[in-house]
């Protein structure tokens, strides 16, 4: 067995998720707006339960499609609230269709959401040593999301999107991803 994070051992789900995905780089407009969803429908949840639906936030969400997403309505939304294959939660959904339209203004102004996330780490991935740093910067990042519009960012969910998407380097020094 690969030395690893050891949440990253089992179940099998987050063996793939930890090897294949968690703290690489993600510069991918709608990867990045996936993860911030993902993320924020984890609040008060386990990440397990957000993976083993992961399917069906992406058939629910038009596979992260924002310009989809944007345009829900309440019957659409009221379908949501029904759909097993996501958590049913009325503010949760709410939000993804308030961060897609958040998302859109952002892309438009920035040119990508890219840009726009990625500079809050002056584009560059923080390694673990400046954990504080991190902290702070998500922190900021936060208030920052919440100014234009999205919601389910807070410090603790941003901090966790920029783990999960490279911005932060927080695999742990047994674990063979590590860098120094």
């Amino acid at each position: 067995m690969k030395p690893r994070c050891s949440w990253g051992n089992s179940p099998e789900i987050y063996t793939t998720y930890h090897d294949e995905e968690w703290g690489r780089p993600v510069h991918d407009d709608q990867r990045l707006f996936e993860m911030i969803n993902l993320e924020g429908a984890q609040a008060g949840l386990s990440w397990l339960t957000i993976l083993k639906r992961r399917e069906g936030y992406r058939k629910a969400f038009g596979n992260f499609d924002a310009k989809k997403v944007a345009k829900f309505d309440d019957k659409k939304k009221e379908a949501l609230m029904h759909d097993e294959g996501i958590i049913r939660n009325r503010l949760k959904i709410n939000a993804a269709i308030e961060n897609a339209k958040a998302y859109l203004a952002i892309q438009k102004e920035w040119g990508s959401f890219d840009k726009y996330i990625w500079h809050f780490v002056q584009n560059k991935t923080i390694p673990s040593s400046r954990r504080e740093e991190a902290l702070r910067i998500s922190e900021n990042m936060s208030k920052q999301l919440k100014k234009d519009g999205f919601r389910f960012v807070g410090p603790t969910i941003c901090f966790a999107f920029m783990q999960a998407v490279g911005m932060v380097h927080d695999h742990t020094s047994e674990c063979f991803l590590y860098k120094k």
